[in-house]
């Protein structure tokens, strides 16, 4: 490639042997329709204080021929005067001049008229686009020369980025066919990029690589770069925004750079692979972000110049990294890159030279970039698929490797095997011995829980007599006192009837009923049936208040009930109350809020004794806490979604976190030593849980404790 290279070059010079013998009028003919204007066929005039009119460069105007293959000046804030002229051989009357270079800003041209004066079009980039002749990003303008005669025109040239005239004289149909050819190699130039966009879009989403990201914003950047370059983006996008239209080189120029550096730099791993490189990388990187700040500042002339130093410091960079990269430690990522980068640079290579003079100027040469950095693109895709398919072989030989070392794994594992039987053996033999004393032991704690069971119901059951006793000892106190004064009274009662028979006997009336006037004044009559009435009503009262406690018993304990049958829960709280009496303090105000509620289907006895466990505790916090004034036990119902909603709710001194997630497990309990088995609410929740029901605990420090019990209204299935 270095010798087709130096051989293509060495072949361009060839034109410059005789760039002086040509003449400096461009002439067309019916051979020649199209022609550009090269090596002295223009001359030149450089306006550095910028006043020239044209009338002062008619008159006084040095120009100076133009020895280069077109006209090519460095950046400079001179006027450039252009002057040239064409010699009309066809027989068209008007021919056409193009000037292909598109990001001129300001561009006058100058043409005869009839009575010998010159008339003037104004265009450039910086210029309305509306006003143009020609609907092209190219200067275009009509050459109003009769055939067979010879006229002369200028151009007046302003602009903050080198300055490049290549300018084509032919007839209205070359013309327009090589605008044409512009266009159609730019739309293929686009559709390349356009591809390798989406494509690459699309691997990155399958792949979810970040080399494609990066190459994709570099596919972006460069296409941009040439949009700007060869003013597309101009002239279908942004011809009417003048600071746009301004800048987009310079902005074209330091994205496709940072475009370049970032992929490059994720592509060769660069920050793995070499320290010093990634230094310079990002020593670029705040190179190009620089410049584009001093473009936005309005100095387009000196970020342009920036621009050029960073482009050819980072393709040297980039080529000297990859040919180390290559050559000496023979990656095959690096030679792939480094071949595609080297085409990218020799269509840089013969743009440039091509620009200088020393390559020809024709259709080839003019596009080699939009060539050049085309192949590149398809090239790098292909270095991205080839990378795939090397992390893909790497795979492959990795799982070869994994496979290879789980088959010499599997045969250890066979070799050990064997030792491993008899190990095991061994160890189950032991396992055996140990889980025979486990299950003594396990026999010893479930006959010791059964004991503690059977304490805390004994416990439950004292307590029960101990209430039934000292509620049933009232009222019969009570009997007992009256039966006394009630055995006077009718004793009194027996003395006045007896005095009632001895009067049928004696002969004289009044006498008998003064003496039965007297006695009755003697016990007073009245007060004894008073007596008797109130005695009487206390007896019943003890009578009444006595077959209550034994219903409330027999409700409590249902004797004779063991099988599940629909009762009133309203009935079994109540009866829970009234055992209770004795133990709740006379300072707890207790709160029945009951709603409506069917008759529910469960074990009467057993869900009392959730009752009684619940309430009991709640009336130890209660007194715990010790505030008399706001003592409250309030007990609430209510129908809730096929349930059976009993919320029991205290004002005591309420649990802890850490405290509420241990109530319900067995032998946990905060009373002291000797007041508490901590089977209470284990047994309450094993109850619900045999129900099919469930309960809810909220509670708080020094807010009380609220159990809210659940149990349906029908028993669909029971537990074993």
């Amino acid at each position: 490639m270095k010798r087709c290279i130096f051989l293509y070059l060495l072949l361009s010079l060839l034109p410059g042997m005789y760039m002086h013998a040509v003449a400096d009028t461009i002439t067309i003919t019916n051979l020649k329709p199209l022609d550009l204007a090269v090596y002295g066929q223009m001359q030149y005039l450089l306006d550095k204080t910028d006043t020239l009119q044209l009338a002062d460069v008619l008159a006084h105007g040095e120009f100076k021929p133009i020895e280069k293959q077109i006209p090519n000046f460095a950046i400079t804030t001179d006027a450039l005067w252009l002057r040239f002229t064409v010699n009309n051989q066809t027989a068209e009357n008007h021919l056409k001049a193009d000037i292909t270079y598109p990001i001129l800003n300001k561009v006058d041209f100058y043409y005869p008229l009839a009575d010998g004066q010159y008339g003037m079009v104004k265009s450039g980039e910086l210029r309305p686009f509306k006003k143009r002749s020609y609907n092209h990003q190219n200067f275009v303008f009509d050459l109003n020369v009769p055939a067979g005669a010879t006229r002369t025109f200028f151009l007046r040239i302003q602009t903050k980025e080198p300055i490049l005239v290549p300018t084509y004289i032919g007839t209205e149909r070359e013309i327009l066919t090589k605008l044409n050819k512009d266009d159609l190699f730019l739309a293929l130039y686009l559709g390349v990029i356009l591809v390798m966009f989406l494509y690459n879009i699309f691997i990155f989403f399958t792949t979810r690589d970040w080399s494609y990201f990066y190459y994709i914003c570099y596919i972006a950047t460069v296409g941009f770069t040439q949009i700007c370059l060869l003013g597309f983006g101009y002239r279908y996008w942004w011809h009417d925004n003048t600071f746009i239209t301004e800048q987009s080189v310079q902005w074209g120029g330091v994205l496709s750079g940072l475009g370049v550096l970032l992929f490059v730099k994720n592509f060769l791993h660069v920050r793995s692979k070499s320290r010093w490189a990634n230094r310079l990388f990002w020593f670029f990187i705040t190179g190009y972000c620089l410049t584009l700040v001093i473009c936005l500042l309005g100095q387009l002339s000196l970020a342009y110049a920036i621009i050029d130093m960073l482009a050819l410091s980072v393709v040297v960079f980039i080529l000297i990294f990859g040919l180390i990269r290559a050559i000496k430690y023979k990656e095959r990522l690096a030679r792939i890159f480094l071949l595609a980068w080297v085409v990218f640079i020799a269509s840089i290579m013969i743009f440039v030279l091509k620009d200088v003079g020393i390559i020809p100027y024709n259709i080839f040469t003019s596009h080699i970039l939009l060539i050049g950095s085309a192949v590149e693109v398809v090239l790098l895709s292909f270095a991205l698929a080839d990378k795939i398919n090397t992390y893909k072989k790497e795979k492959e030989d990795s799982q070869a490797a994994a496979l290879r070392i789980s088959q010499e794994n599997e045969k250890l594992v066979r070799e050990q095997n064997i030792v491993l039987e008899e190990r095991v053996a061994q160890r189950t033999e032991q396992l055996v011995k140990s889980n025979d004393d486990l299950n003594t032991a396990l026999s010893s704690l479930k006959e010791a829980q059964s004991q503690l069971v059977e304490k805390e119901k004994m416990a439950s059951l004292g307590q029960l007599t101990a209430g039934i006793a000292h509620e049933i000892n009232n009222p019969i106190n009570f009997v007992t006192s009256n039966i006394k004064p009630l055995k006077l009274d009718i004793e009194d009662i027996k003395t006045l009837l007896a005095k009632y028979e001895q009067l049928e006997k004696q002969p004289e009336l009044q006498p008998a009923f003064r003496e039965i006037a007297a006695f009755k004044n003697e016990i007073d009559i009245g007060y004894i049936h008073e007596e008797i009435t109130s005695l009487l009503k206390g007896i019943e009262d003890g009578a009444m208040r006595t077959a209550e406690i034994v219903k409330g018993l027999r409700t409590f304990s249902r004797l004779d009930e063991s099988d599940v049958k629909f009762v009133d829960l309203h009935e079994g709280i109540d009866s829970t109350l009234v055992l209770l009496r004795n133990a709740i303090p006379s300072y707890v105000k207790v709160v029945r809020n009951y709603g409506e509620l069917p008759k529910v289907e469960c074990y009467a006895g057993k869900v009392n004794q959730v009752f009684m466990n619940i309430i009991t505790n709640a009336i130890s916090a209660i007194k715990k806490k010790g505030d008399e004034d706001n003592a409250t036990l309030t007990i609430t119902t209510r129908r809730e979604n096929g349930f059976a909603c009993i919320s029991i709710k205290d004002s005591g001194t309420g649990m802890p976190q850490e405290v509420k997630e241990k109530i319900f497990d067995p032998f946990f309990t905060t009373k002291d030593v000797g007041e508490g088995t901590g089977l209470g609410l284990s047994i309450v929740f094993n109850i619900i849980e045999k129900h099919n029901g469930r309960i809810i605990v909220n509670t708080a420090p020094d807010e009380g404790a609220e159990f809210v019990i659940y149990l349906p209204l029908k028993i669909t299935h029971l537990p074993n």
